[in-house]
């Protein structure tokens, strides 16, 4: 079978810029019907670099469009393009999530219905977005990098955390302690951490160590599963993978 990073993803219904910058804009698929429409933010891994966007997480999106949900794909700065890292790339997930409200009337979406979900280096930055107390119902982080400090002990990717806050752990804590999300445990926002066994990019060990460590998050474990099995709409995961982004 073709592996998802090689499909062309279902277009969206509309690519609307959020910002002035070239990274600043989001993907919004709209479900059939009349609404008001539940949200599900969709925030792309990548390890935060420029050479990866929000292309595959769009299969991801449509099969949740499909399903009845208004989904928001997040475009956002990465390394390797001007502001990318810290503090811009967390700045720009913040600033597209704030933009829902200013979509809410023309396409009926409820705002009372929104949650998050990201994957791999994304799923940070959902869990990261979650921290920031913006009326998230819930966010699903999948086989999410949730403690930047092990990853950079890990040397995940080439130790890319430290390229993505500017420094190791020793010469920049407050960063780590800003952007990772085990550092901002306890979080209001319940969380649930989807993470296959097999995954051989994203350590299986990030969620479980981060779901025992918070009050009111949930770990879902995948047996056997990989990396990529979490955002494929084809594969058997997909059914409890959507179930754990939508049931809140």
């Amino acid at each position: 079978m073709q592996s998802i990073l090689e499909l062309p993803a279902p277009k969206p219904d509309a690519r609307l810029a959020w910002g002035k910058l070239t990274s600043q804009f989001g993907d919004l698929r709209m479900p059939k019907g009349k609404g008001p429409f539940p949200v599900v933010i969709c925030i792309h891994g990548g390890y935060w670099r420029a050479a990866y966007d929000l292309t595959y997480a769009g299969h991801m999106c449509a099969a949740l469009t499909q399903a009845g949900y208004a989904t928001w794909n997040l475009e956002y700065r990465r390394l390797g393009e001007s502001g990318g890292g810290w503090p811009g790339t967390m700045d720009d997930v913040l600033a597209g999530a704030q933009y829902i409200p200013k979509l809410a009337s023309k396409y009926n979406l409820d705002l009372n219905r929104v949650v998050a979900t990201g994957h791999s280096a994304g799923g940070q930055l959902a869990l990261w977005l979650a921290a920031q107390n913006i009326g998230l119902r819930g966010v699903t982080a999948l086989a999410g990098v949730c403690d930047l400090r092990r990853a950079w002990e890990l040397k995940l990717s080439d130790t890319v955390v430290e390229q993505l806050l500017g420094g190791t752990p020793k010469q920049v804590p407050k960063r780590y302690d800003t952007a990772s999300p085990i550092e901002r445990l306890p979080m209001k926002t319940p969380q649930r951490l989807v993470h296959g066994t097999a995954d051989d990019i994203v350590p299986f060990e990030m969620s479980e160590r981060f779901a025992r460590q918070s009050r009111n998050g949930k770990l879902i474990k995948l047996e056997r599963a990989g990396h990529f099995q979490l955002v494929d709409p084809r594969a058997k995961e997909w059914t409890t993978v959507q179930k754990s982004i939508t049931e809140w």
